[in-house]
């Protein structure tokens, strides 16, 4: 299993912080915000390689990271590989979509894979995830139950599942939420799902959200959720990084 981390974006709404400097290395506590999502995976054995796709702007400061990362971090285990997208501006990206097409194409990625969202930090262990992906052989989504489905409204992707954590209904970033469950950026995906990666992109011409992808398998074939409690935070703003960065303080 590959374990693929997007960080191509240029995450506009944190300007001027990320104008500069990538969001994936923003401090949060003592660490990178890279450092936080290693350490949350290192211990999985399922997975054999780790994959970080940066855009050209940041490319150079990724190789610098992890020279340094090599040698300050060696009881993580996995080898880690950096790939460019070739992009330099937010106008050039290609989307979440089109990063997750571009690695696994120029990787040549024919297995599973778990897809991580460079900005999302979480403290669940992700075994759980993997063990519900084993059983089904099925495309597994992680997900927060915030409680209240106001919390997700124009923000986040909802999700309703059945009593077989089956999903049944999934929408991005509704105006009026019916779930308060939220899709996470995190994903498993076997090899036949990536397969479809490529037609997602032909039919909806340039997907942006990582979500896109999820709609499309969700209306062709059983996709499941893992639902947890633990914390989890999607830093897309200027008031969840101060958040998280309390916390992590």
């Amino acid at each position: 299993m590959k374990c693929l981390i997007l960080a191509a974006g240029y995450s506009t709404r944190l300007y001027p912080l990320t104008e500069n400097t990538a969001k994936q290395f923003l401090k949060i506590g003592n660490k990178y915000m890279v450092e936080h999502i290693l350490d949350s995976i290192k211990h999985i054995e399922d997975i054999d390689e780790v994959i970080i796709i940066s855009n050209n702007k940041f490319y150079k400061d990724f190789e610098n990271w992890l020279e340094n990362f090599k040698v300050s971090n060696n009881r993580f285990n996995k080898p880690i590989k950096l790939i460019n997208n070739g992009t330099n501006s937010n106008e050039e990206r290609l989307g979440a979509v089109g990063d997750m097409h571009f690695a696994i194409s120029s990787q040549n990625i024919d297995e599973e894979v778990l897809i991580i969202g460079g900005d999302n930090l979480f403290e669940t262990d992700l075994k759980n995830m993997i063990e519900i992906f084993k059983k089904n052989q099925a495309p597994v989504v992680a997900a927060r139950d915030l409680g209240d489905p106001n919390k997700l409204a124009n923000k986040f992707g909802t999700i309703e599942v059945d009593e077989n954590n089956k999903i049944i209904d999934f929408e991005e970033k509704p105006a009026q939420p019916k779930s308060s469950l939220a899709a996470t950026c995190i994903y498993l995906y076997t090899k036949e799902d990536i397969e479809e990666l490529e037609k997602c992109i032909k039919e909806n011409k340039k997907p942006d959200n990582t979500g896109d992808f999820l709609n499309h398998l969700v209306n062709k074939k059983t996709v499941y959720c893992y639902h947890f409690n633990e914390p989890w935070y999607d830093i897309g703003s200027h008031e969840e990084l101060k958040e998280v960065q309390e916390k992590y303080s």
